[in-house]
């Protein structure tokens, strides 16, 4: 997995690298507007320090990032504004020993959906190349296949928390553009829900996330 990341963040930078003159040709505002975009990467999720998400430390859930963004931003001169929104799944996933019906990581967990939305702020290093810090809040939803011994149920857990990151966007033309980014998000908050959709009042977790992504998208 790692290898086909490293792959992947290496084509992507090639082709930034052999970009620039087709981007320079392009409108001086290279990077502003609505965008819509793919993103493929590494995902690891593994539990923190608090008492409630307490697992094996030799279990962590890493596997395949999938999914897609939009986003809308403003250059301003060399600074760049904008906001942006994500919806993403991965194959992550780790079984543990049923010990504890409290633990978060009780049972198989499986990644599901993942929802983010946030800001980011970069300066043009180039005027085709875009160095960005960003964040904001992430839901994620965590699908449990849970057992006591004599009783296996599938559930979900909907974990509130924060995304930090900082990448380096390419344009490849005026229009088109790739970009490779870190993303580390915290989740504080988590949430038990019922196959009746009843949810279970927030309870404290720490579960951490690290990501490697790489995406490729269009500006309008």
């Amino acid at each position: 997995m790692r290898k086909f990341v490293l792959t992947a963040a290496a084509s992507a930078l090639a082709l930034g690298i052999a970009a620039p003159a087709f981007a320079q040709d392009g409108p001086a505002e290279t990077f502003t507007g609505p965008r819509v975009g793919v993103i493929l990467g590494y995902d690891k999720l593994q539990p923190g320090s608090g008492p409630d998400s307490d697992i094996d430390s030799d279990h962590k859930a890493d596997g395949f990032l999938y999914g897609g963004d939009v986003g809308y931003d403003v250059a301003l001169g060399s600074l760049v504004i904008g906001a942006e929104g994500e919806i993403t799944g991965s194959t992550s996933k780790v079984s543990n020993n049923p010990v504890n019906a409290a633990a978060l990581g009780y049972g198989r967990v499986k990644s599901g959906r993942d929802l983010y939305a946030g800001v980011r702020v970069g300066f043009r290093a180039t005027p085709s190349t875009l160095i960005y810090a960003k964040g904001g809040y992430t839901n994620a939803r965590l699908d449990l296949t849970a057992s006591d011994g004599t009783t296996t149920t599938g559930q979900h857990f909907n974990l509130d928390g924060y995304r930090l990151g900082a990448g380096v966007e390419q344009a490849l033309t005026a229009k088109t553009y790739a970009k490779i980014e870190y993303r580390y998000s915290n989740y504080g908050n988590a949430r038990f829900e019922y196959a009746n959709g009843a949810n279970t009042n927030n309870f404290d977790v720490d579960t951490d996330r690290h990501q490697i992504a790489v995406g490729v998208g269009f500006r309008f």
